[in-house]
């Protein structure tokens, strides 16, 4: 569904992103790491268009996007979780929701339905101002406000940082239901344990280069994974 070929990007003249290759199949789930710094927030940001500069081939469904404005990605199915959740604090869940549905064509009161029975938190607090959410609650309406649109790819980043061990908990439940009913995902992340649990497959990004590419299943059979994690952090 998803495949990147020689991607390149900068902000102005400072290069971030040196000839990226990546995949992801339809209904797969793809893990990206690397530590801060490492390219990955800028990756999405090419994936999205919300990069000015970028070149290489991005190509969704067969279409490269790399020509595209970021509102016709969205349209062909392309939605985007970002870090700090950046909810409108001052609207109500309701409306940060019905923000998330502004190209979504009818079946909008389906798709409150579906995303309240996802986070029922969210459903009974719909007419409270998201500003007032706690941190998780906020994730959980920048999660809704994405599915909203039906994507056909989610993009995550970071959707566990900072957040409660309970909501961590929630959260990761229902982004488990997501994958299970076929939805393609890329997640960004930096806690190993849930990235090898939760993807199928991982890309180690070190300042802007994937130096890794590998089966979540073979990545946790390494007794020495954690250290090579590190060494190419240091070394790249």
């Amino acid at each position: 569904m998803l495949s990147l070929r020689g991607v390149a990007a900068r902000y102005g003249p400072a290069a971030v992103l040196q000839q990226v290759d990546l995949e992801v199949a339809q209904g797969e789930t793809v893990a990206l790491l690397g530590p801060n710094g490492a390219g990955k927030s800028t990756l999405l940001a090419a994936i999205t268009g919300t990069i000015r500069y970028r070149s290489g081939d991005i190509a969704f469904a067969g279409e490269n996007l790399v020509a595209r404005a970021s509102h016709e990605i969205v349209r062909r199915g392309v939605r985007l979780v970002p870090e700090g959740r950046l909810v409108f604090a001052p609207f109500s869940v309701e409306d940060n929701l019905r923000l998330g549905a502004l190209r979504l064509e009818g079946e909008l009161r389906e798709r409150f339905e579906f995303v309240y029975a996802l986070f029922p938190r969210l459903e009974e607090r719909r007419k409270q101002p998201a500003g007032t959410l706690s941190g998780g609650e906020q994730q959980m309406l920048a999660i809704g406000r994405a599915l909203m649109s039906k994507p056909r790819l989610l993009l995550l980043d970071e959707p566990f940082l900072g957040l409660a061990p309970l909501m961590v908990v929630q959260i990761r439940a229902a982004l488990e239901k997501l994958r299970a009913a076929g939805l393609t995902i890329l997640i960004v992340e930096q806690k190993l344990d849930i990235a090898l649990q939760f993807a199928q497959r991982a890309y180690v990004l070190i300042k802007g280069r994937v130096v890794l590419s590998e089966s979540t299943a073979a990545l946790a059979r390494r007794a020495d994974l954690s250290n090579l994690y590190f060494a190419l952090a240091a070394i790249s």
